[in-house]
């Protein structure tokens, strides 16, 4: 009998003889009664001796051997020992590296201004971000947890929904000086290519259709034009930059305008995205201590700080 056996036929051993049951034992051990009675008959074949008493009847069926008696302190004190083992290595879990994958845009406008907050309450943990804009492997580039931008599924990972977002048109506060931004007839748009291919990414076009402009001034839009970039945060700092109008995301937009940098246009249309931000992990990971934490801390600070919080 190999080791890891030999481990589980100790287990059932014990619980068996506490239990007096193979069935009890069984419940407690989340296998079924014939896999129990099959790992205490290898190990009795294993050392060449009973080591239960069997009865036909009575509420006691299976009485301990002497032998058992002798050896299931020793055995108990040894199942505790692993038990408290595998409970440090838990806790140690949440300390050291914790690899989070982000985009470069999110980590940029809503992950770094935050982080130091996750940092203060997890100060035994070290984030280490990937950011990048094309989804990882989180097994192979061992990678712990993430948030990723789409319609929630993702091969081989858990998700939860973090956070939704608007969408609108934001400009530069000096874009409003002797002008009229309202008129994006007469302004550059700056159009976001970052989710280029992605079903349900919304474009200007969408916007237009939702703020229920007349179809003369659609015609007058020429949404072809413009700048183009792939990146959420490019995008906003084009915007800063006086380069244009974008068609912003509130997620990434949010902080820009509290700080006075972007000015919202057009606060009366309300366009929800049909696209969401998830946190996503792998199964196996589901209850290992920091990712949980920094699972944990993110929809926190989504709830403190969002009306988009779901």
């Amino acid at each position: 009998m190999n080791k890891a056996l030999y481990l589980n036929a100790l287990r059932a051993l014990e619980a068996s003889a506490r239990h007096q049951s193979f069935s009890a034992a069984a419940q407690e051990l989340n296998v079924t009664p014939a896999a129990v009675g099959q790992l205490v008959r290898n190990l009795e074949d294993s050392i060449g001796t009973p080591l239960f008493y069997r009865k036909t009847s009575g509420k006691s069926r299976l009485i301990p051997t002497k032998i058992v008696e002798l050896a299931l302190p020793n055995i108990k004190a040894g199942l505790d020992k692993l038990a408290l083992g595998l409970e440090q290595l838990q806790e140690g879990s949440n300390s050291g590296v914790l690899t989070v994958t982000v985009s470069p845009a999110f980590a940029a406008k809503w992950l770094l201004p935050r982080i130091d907050r996750f940092q203060n309450l997890q100060s035994d943990i070290d984030v280490r971000l990937d950011t990048s804009t094309k989804s990882v492997d989180f097994a192979l580039q061992e990678v712990d947890i993430g948030v990723r931008y789409g319609s929630g599924t993702w091969a081989g990972l858990m998700s939860e929904k973090l956070m939704e977002e608007e969408m609108y048109p934001v400009c530069s506060p000096q874009l409003l000086q002797g002008k009229n931004p309202l008129d994006l007839t007469q302004e550059t748009l700056i159009h976001d290519r970052s989710m280029d291919g992605y079903i349900g990414f919304a474009s200007w076009d969408d916007w237009l259709k939702q703020a229920g402009l007349t179809e003369e001034n659609l015609t007058k839009i020429d949404t072809s034009r413009g700048m183009q970039i792939n990146n959420s945060a490019a995008v906003l700092q084009a915007v800063i930059n006086g380069h244009g109008i974008a068609l912003a995301r509130s997620v990434m937009a949010d902080d820009d305008i509290a700080a006075g940098r972007l000015v919202r246009l057009f606060p009366e249309v309300t366009f929800i995205s049909p696209l969401a931000y998830y946190v996503v992990y792998q199964p196996k990971s589901v209850n290992m201590i920091k990712i949980k934490a920094f699972r944990d801390w993110l929809f926190e600070e989504v709830s403190s700080s969002s009306d988009f919080y779901i």
